[in-house]
């Protein structure tokens, strides 16, 4: 059991636009790809901040208020927030705030021995990084600079550094990269 952060992200480091748009994302077309299929066969929980959770409802769920699409994620999954959130109907979602310790053990519980993916955003990966709980980053490094928006990872990684596990072409435009955490 690992728990991993697996995102797309520009050349500069934003994983959204200063408007919190995919956008630059989006213009690839396509959907996430076969290396997303096989990432989230192996996810057992799934963890993300309130933002993130925002954004799909707001842009998958209920784009089009009058035919809102179900919860794409089989898996429980538990949004970090200190709001008041709309839950989308017939999804294993729990809304939690606090620290990340506690939760992550109720999650790899319900995960069974499968994965944990924290979806996002950048800040609430570095909470599960600051307790030493992130294991590996999974990158889909695309061809845009975005000069600004939400970070990536804002921490301070450097000490001791990413292990590049494997490097690859995505359909002609993105660099996937795959980093294992090391741990002090």
């Amino acid at each position: 059991m690992k728990t991993q952060y697996f995102t797309a992200t520009s050349l500069d480091g934003f994983i959204a636009d200063s408007r919190n748009s995919l956008d630059w994302l989006f213009q690839f077309g396509g959907g996430p790809g076969e290396d997303y299929d096989r990432f989230i066969e192996q996810v057992g929980a799934i963890a993300m901040g309130s933002t993130t959770y925002e954004w799909l409802l707001e842009n998958e769920i209920y784009k089009d208020p009058e035919n809102p699409k179900p919860w794409s994620y089989k898996q429980p999954c538990w949004v970090f927030t200190s709001r008041s959130l709309r839950l989308v109907e017939g999804a294993d979602v729990r809304f939690v705030k606090g620290d990340v310790v506690a939760v992550h053990r109720e999650m790899t519980v319900a995960a069974n021995g499968a994965n944990v993916w924290v979806v996002g955003g950048g800040e609430l990966v570095g909470q599960f990084h600051d307790h030493g709980l992130l294991d590996d980053i999974f990158l889909g490094v695309a061809p845009v600079i975005l000069g600004g928006g939400a970070p990536l990872l804002p921490r301070r990684i450097s000490t001791p550094p990413l292990k590049l596990i494997s490097s690859k072409v995505i359909e002609g435009a993105f660099l996937q990269l795959h980093y294992e955490v090391q741990k002090d």
